[in-house]
């Protein structure tokens, strides 16, 4: 009983203390004059003025650079109650010793939440949540939050809490970095506390300031164990949870008492917004979104044309920024994003799935790169490898005469032939940039005077991995060329994008990938492409499509941007507009691009060489049988000068061989003038007599004696021919006399003109099926016993000395090394074309055993024994139209 006693004399003693000092507290308030503290009029004036902090207009106060007052609950005293509010953002926190667990630590939770996003001003706050304790429940109210892209995905798990802070932390340091007053704000809001390696790293962020734009509210603290001191909290309110009421602590730079005992009242903390007051708003931050998210092309344009120097780089804007937000999708930021060509990232890699905007993002780059730099800046050679039409818009067609006038080359659909010579020409401009910098004596482009400077180069391949399919010698020579580019480029100014679906599984890379994908510090990651970054580096997991990660440390984690750029075809007028811009505003000459069309079969009359051809042209007359596939569209061609075995031989069953020899012998009788060269034209293999008839009337229409011979015939031309019987010929006929019904060019003999290329005259020995006529020419004569194939052996040896020569079609290449007389008198027929005659067997008749060549429709091999030229050729064909 005494020590009943004694304890209710103490708590008894204790408050009358209390009463004491409250009395006291009463008279030194009255003595400082109305309003009378403790009154109905300071409690009302509280509320008022609570009421209109915790309500401010919508966009008034950034939450960033200024503390925002946020309402937790409502103090209640003997003469009414007050809101209280306590600041967060501008470098403010929260702090609940509870947890989401406790229903109204989550209801207080999305109260603040939503009066934050509320009070900023859309768009510059985005939130985070983590709940490891109750899996992402507290937040489940705010879905529609989620679904706007405000509210990020809860991190439940370690790994997701860590990420979510790697996130948080690199959000700081960029605000710190950019120390901007128009930073957006990241609402970092734990709804329960983390293990205590991730609470630390929580409080370490309460302790970064306004300038890392984070604002922290956490509830569970302190969360520790037995033993355990919590982190200290930094610029943090706190508040401790009671049965019935909240204590609220001291705001930091604003306290309540003068003690450190907080607000001197209890709280009632505040419920759940509304369902319809959170739908509301997330209504109007997913408008806002939308708005914000709609980049479009003109963004990316700079305000004048041409008006930058490549001499240190060439940058672009690519779009804009993206934060975080819903799966998959983002909030955009009002950074531009801008990417480089340059010393530090001199090569990109591209990669995407189908369908994931390549071409989009491509078209994009190249657009912005040509508004930006002059065509004495920047050069652009691009190359697609897949069925598609990616870089057409910046060649001239007969819908649109405008081209891009930065664009040298374009290849659409391409050959690997043709990258290898797209690379093939940028090593010898490597070669002729190095050259340079050493007679100026500096090491790099940049470092050259700008009289002496020359452009930057671009080469983009799209669907790259096509170049390096297999593992033959052309794929061997590819890789070599673009290891080597890629190495030495940043220092001449040439620069290489690589895009592909996929960078993997490249035969030819195997053991050289590293070495050379190491070379491409700069990563551009679309959906579908996350290869193309670190195997540890997630950031392109979920993007969508319009969006990339940027990435500038070789895919490594901790360097990703992510960005939404605009739908270049979407902006199909602007490109047009801005296309037919630059292309009137080119320097004066400009030519347009040479184009290499995979798809498209050249015609002899589109040529430019057949249109140069005249009779006045000085040299030996060209046989054009196609276009090279190379850089410059060169033509495929032979001079037929009087060296020993200047014929053209064309070897295959493709029916091309007949239309390679109808363009050979018009080309020729181009170079003529009338009565100047002479036709015998022998149609032997099946289906050539029409041809044959056709290429009869257009050389007799040119005024050039044609003859048609038979197999009989042709033995016998070729006794006379190889017994150095006269080539020469008579005056053409007249036009009425040449017509399909009268053997063209009948007449022989007689004087002749001399040609305007430099010979007395010419023969041409046409024959379409040389193989058909083998039983005639093997039957030897009776009296000289000389067969046929001692006549065309002589020719071709001793024919071109008296301008006679050879066009002959051969459907197989054994037959051909037979009528040659075996592999030692194959430089007797010195121009070959080859069309779909296997590799192998082609390149042991050649003795060429590393051969590179895969015979396909639409290609064939051009082989000048004499030239040591091989080169792979598009043959043209005929329409009739040639003349």
């Amino acid at each position: 009983m005494s020590r009943l006693a004694a304890a209710y004399g103490q708590a008894l003693a204790l408050h009358r203390q209390a009463l004491r000092r409250w009395e006291a507290v009463r008279r030194s308030l009255a003595a400082a004059g109305p309003p009378a503290p403790g009154s109905p009029e300071l409690v009302a004036r509280l509320a008022r003025l609570g009421a209109a902090l915790a309500a401010p207009a919508p966009g008034t106060a950034h939450p960033v650079t200024t503390a925002v007052p946020v309402r937790v609950g409502e103090a209640t005293t003997f003469d009414g109650g007050f809101p209280v509010l306590v600041p967060l953002a501008g470098g403010n926190h929260l702090a609940v010793d509870a947890d989401a667990r406790d229903p109204r630590v989550g209801e207080l939770l999305r109260a603040v939440v939503t009066q934050l996003l509320a009070a900023a001003p859309a768009g510059t706050v985005r939130v985070a949540g983590i709940d490891p304790a109750a899996f992402g429940a507290a937040f489940l109210p705010l879905r529609p939050l989620l679904d706007a892209g405000v509210l990020g995905p809860t991190a439940t798990t370690a790994a997701e809490v860590a990420t979510l802070l790697d996130d948080a932390e690199r959000h700081a340091r960029a605000a710190q970095h950019a120390a901007r007053d128009d930073q957006d704000l990241l609402l970092l809001v734990a709804a329960s506390a983390p293990a205590p390696r991730e609470l630390a790293r929580l409080a370490a962020l309460t302790h970064a300031g306004a300038p890392a734009a984070v604002c922290v509210l956490l509830a569970g603290y302190p969360a520790t164990g037995p033993g355990e001191a919590a982190p200290p909290l930094g610029a943090t309110t706190q508040l401790r949870l009671g049965e019935r009421y909240a204590l609220v602590g001291d705001p930091p730079g604003r306290p309540y008492s003068g003690d450190g005992a907080g607000l001197a009242a209890p709280v009632v903390l505040d419920g759940d917004p509304s369902h319809a007051t959170v739908t509301g708003l997330a209504r109007r931050l997913a408008a806002a979104a939308r708005r914000a998210e709609a980049v479009t092309f003109a963004d990316l344009l700079p305000p004048r044309r041409w008006a930058e120097s490549a001499a240190a780089g060439l940058r672009t804007v690519l779009g804009r920024a993206l934060r975080p937000g819903a799966p998959g999708a983002g909030v955009v930021g009002g950074e531009p994003v801008t990417v480089a060509f340059d010393d530090a990232t001199p090569h990109w890699l591209v990669g995407g799935r189908t369908g994931a905007g390549k071409t989009v993002f491509l078209l994009d780059v190249l657009y912005g790169l040509a508004a930006r730099y002059a065509p004495t800046e920047l050069r652009l050679l691009l190359l697609d490898f897949k069925e598609g039409v990616s870089f057409t818009e910046f060649v001239p067609t007969e819908r649109d005469p405008s081209w891009l006038p930065h664009a040298r080359a374009v290849g659409i659909e391409s050959d690997r032939e043709y990258g290898v010579a797209v690379l093939r020409e940028l090593r010898d401009e490597l070669t002729r940039r190095a050259d340079l910098l050493k007679r100026h004596g500096v090491s790099k482009l940049a470092d050259l005077p700008a009289a002496h400077r020359p452009p930057r180069i671009v080469t983009v391949v799209d669907e790259f991995h096509v170049l390096f399919a297999g593992n033959d010698a052309l794929a061997r020579q590819a890789v070599d060329l673009l290891e080597e580019l890629a190495r030495k480029g940043r220092s001449y100014g040439l620069h290489l994008v690589l895009a592909s679906q996929s960078t993997t599984g490249v035969e030819a890379l195997y053991g050289r990938a590293e070495a050379i994908f190491g070379q491409f510090p700069l990563r551009v990651a679309l959906p579908g492409g996350a290869a193309v970054l670190d195997p540890l580096n997630e950031a392109a997991k979920a993007l969508t499509v319009g969006t990339a990660v940027v990435n500038t440390a070789g895919g490594a984690a901790g360097a990703d941007t992510l960005v939404r750029f605009p739908d270049a075809h979407a902006a199909a007028a602007d490109l047009a507009t801005l296309r037919h811009e630059l292309c009137e505003a080119r320097p004066a000459g400009a030519p347009p691009p040479t184009v290499f069309r995979g798809y498209e079969t050249p015609r002899l009359a589109d040529d430019p060489t057949w249109a140069g051809l005249r009779p006045d042209v000085a040299g030996p007359p060209l046989a054009l049988v196609g276009r090279t596939v190379d850089v410059a569209g060169s033509p495929a061609a032979f001079r037929l000068d009087a060296t020993p075995g200047r014929h053209l031989g064309v070897v295959g069953t493709a029916a091309a061989g007949a239309d390679v020899l109808r363009s050979a012998a018009l080309s020729l009788a181009r170079q003529h003038a009338p009565g100047t060269a002479r036709f015998l034209l022998a149609p032997l293999a099946p289906d050539t007599t029409g041809l044959a008839d056709d290429l009869a009337m257009t050389l007799a229409a040119a005024r050039h004696p044609v003859r048609r011979l038979d197999a009989a015939e042709l033995r016998a031309h070729l006794a006379d021919l190889a017994a150095g019987g006269d080539p020469a010929v008579v005056a053409p006929p007249a036009p009425t006399d040449a017509g399909p019904t009268r053997p063209a060019g009948a007449a022989s003999g007689g004087p002749h003109a001399p040609s305007a290329s430099g010979a007395a005259g010419r023969t041409y020995l046409v024959v379409f099926g040389v193989d058909a006529a083998a039983g005639v020419l093997a039957v030897g004569d009776p009296a000289t016993f000389r067969s046929g194939h001692d006549d065309l052996r002589a020719v071709l040896r001793d024919g071109p000395a008296r301008g006679v020569h050879l066009l002959g079609w051969w459907r197989g290449l054994r037959r051909l090394g037979e009528d040659l007389g075996g592999s030692q008198h194959r430089d007797d027929l010195a121009c070959l074309v080859a069309l779909n005659v296997p590799g192998a067997d082609l390149g042991l008749y050649l003795g060429a055993h590393d051969l590179a060549y895969a015979p396909r429709d639409g290609r064939a091999l051009l082989v000048d024994r004499h030239d040591q030229r091989t080169a792979l050729m598009v043959p043209f064909v005929g329409d009739g139209d040639d003349r």
